[in-house]
């Protein structure tokens, strides 16, 4: 009886080994990773995620089919609480959301249910410059136009850069402008520009706009009026940068806080918690595809600009911006709540 409870017991554990030393290569292979996109199709953050599904599986131990499917709703607040809660933990499930979603559970005004400093952060390709833009029969082509005469533009949803741009301009800078909000998808907000329900967008990508509406660009169909990012565009110097219009040291640290998400600009990530091999081996992959000649050459062909920031530098930003001083915090948070979505 003994010699049998012994042989149950090594036999149950020698079964047990496989499944734990489990590798990366083993988990993988012929299995299909869901990449999951926070938006409607035809936008930037959709092209970005179907160019890098494409051939970032090639780069994964195992060789993994990658499937690109769109899961949008509030902005991409939706994809983000289920990546958090009710995506598999397993390295079967990533996603791009919105650069905003990282900080909207400490400045946003929406009930999130995760921690952005918990996710299995993957990597940006590139760092974003997003713009204030109205369509071409709006009374508002400038700057000082959004200051003097009212108008409208999209939005998302709260913590989407549409929606968040245009509160802060509103309340730091008395811009005349009135959000409408629920749109699923920077799309959907085109279509209502070109409808006249809206006179345009604010939080819109600039690599986005010359990827998806070239012609608009070359027939001025668009005005481009204001710049929102760290740093000024080359591309764009006729168009005022926010940073240079600020007035005092509370203005800019507000901006810094906001508008630090830029430079990640479209960020891919995994749930939480997921077995530290496969976190690795995803990371690792999404770098070597940033270097992978024929998925550059894809996204030259598209028009895709390639900056790239990897995993362990956006935990690295995050965890800085998650650092900010409480009453910088409270003021930010004031700044981009007042009057949201009216």
């Amino acid at each position: 009886m003994i010699a049998l409870l012994v042989l149950g017991v090594m036999t149950l554990l020698l079964a047990m080994v496989p499944a734990h030393a489990q590798s990366v290569a083993d988990f993988y292979r012929g299995k299909t990773i869901q990449m999951l996109i926070g938006y409607t199709a035809g936008g930037g953050y959709d092209l970005n995620a179907r160019v890098l599904a494409r051939h970032m599986g090639k780069h994964i131990p195992g060789n993994p089919n990658i499937v690109a499917q769109n899961m949008a709703g509030a902005g991409s607040l939706r994809l983000a609480n289920f990546l958090y809660n009710v995506a598999p933990k397993d390295g079967t499930a990533i996603g791009i959301v919105g650069r905003g979603m990282a900080m909207e559970p400490l400045i946003g005004g929406s009930p999130t249910q995760y921690d952005a400093r918990r996710y299995t952060w993957i990597g940006s390709v590139s760092d974003q410059v997003s713009l204030c833009a109205t369509w071409h029969t709006s009374k508002v082509k400038s700057w000082d136009d959004m200051l003097k005469t009212d108008f409208t533009v999209g939005g998302e949803g709260s913590g989407s850069d549409p929606d968040m741009f245009a509160t802060m301009i509103r309340s730091i800078f008395g811009v005349k402008v009135r959000l409408v909000s629920g749109y699923p998808g920077g799309n959907e907000i085109n279509l209502a520009m070109e409808r006249g329900e809206v006179d345009g967008r604010c939080g819109w990508s600039w690599s986005s706009i010359k990827i998806t509406k070239p012609d608009w660009l070359k027939n001025k169909r668009i005005n481009l009026a204001l710049q929102m990012a760290l740093h000024k565009n080359s591309e764009l110097s006729d168009v005022p940068l926010i940073f240079d219009l600020t007035r005092n040291d509370r203005e800019r640290q507000i901006l810094k806080l906001v508008l630090s998400r830029q430079q990640m600009g479209w960020p891919f990530t995994a749930p939480p918690d997921l077995p530290k091999e496969r976190a690795d081996a995803l990371r690792t992959a999404f770098d070597a595809t940033m270097k992978d000649p024929e998925y550059l050459a894809e996204a030259q062909q598209r028009r895709l600009d390639i900056n790239p920031m990897s995993g362990a530098e956006i935990d690295k930003l995050i965890a800085e911006l998650y650092a900010t001083s409480p009453d910088v915090i409270a003021a930010t948070k004031a700044a981009i709540s007042e009057g949201s979505g009216k």
